[in-house]
């Protein structure tokens, strides 16, 4: 359940909208404190309020983003056939692309200590052993990253399908 459900006429609801899209496009070193700011027309000392620091404000959106992305996930599993794995990844993709949170998404968040993509990703392979959480997260935030850097689409969701073919398994 949602602690917190930003409202755009609020200070900390536009910072938070405004982060989701810059964050959600550009890569978070170019993002700066003062276009945050801006954008959301409030103070800088606004945003050091209510979130600290840009990594602040980054993590919040972040962890907004990331519950968003696996409860699609989780709800494409359990509607999900034969390969639920395949599923997951793609519609975690296309949703991360409708959403223009490509380049939020591409990277592991800074500030996390665990990553909830590469839990249920690990959760979802299972009984293949560790290290396939990670080895999955990091095809589908490869993908997304080839999207962001102006990739197609299509081509990185061929690729990461690929990447769930299962060649020569028992």
């Amino acid at each position: 359940m949602r602690e917190w459900v930003p409202v755009s006429k609020s200070p900390k609801g536009r910072l938070a909208l405004v982060a989701v899209r810059e964050f959600g496009s550009r890569p978070f070193e170019d993002v700066t404190v003062g276009e945050l700011a801006a954008d959301a027309e409030v103070t800088t000392g606004a945003l050091y309020h209510h979130f600290h620091s840009k990594l602040g404000l980054y993590v919040f959106v972040r962890r907004d983003v990331e519950r968003r992305l696996l409860d699609r996930m989780e709800g494409a599993v359990a509607g999900a056939g034969a390969d639920p794995l395949s599923t997951a990844l793609v519609v975690g993709f296309d949703f991360a692309v409708r959403q223009s949170f490509v380049r939020l998404l591409s990277e592991p968040s800074p500030g996390h200590e665990e990553d909830p993509l590469v839990e249920l990703l690990t959760r979802l392979s299972h009984p293949v052993p560790a290290p396939i959480g990670p080895i999955l997260a990091s095809a589908w935030r490869a993908a997304l990253s080839a999207v962001a850097d102006g990739g197609s689409v299509d081509h990185a969701r061929q690729a990461l399908l690929a990447v769930t073919v299962r060649q020569g398994a028992p």
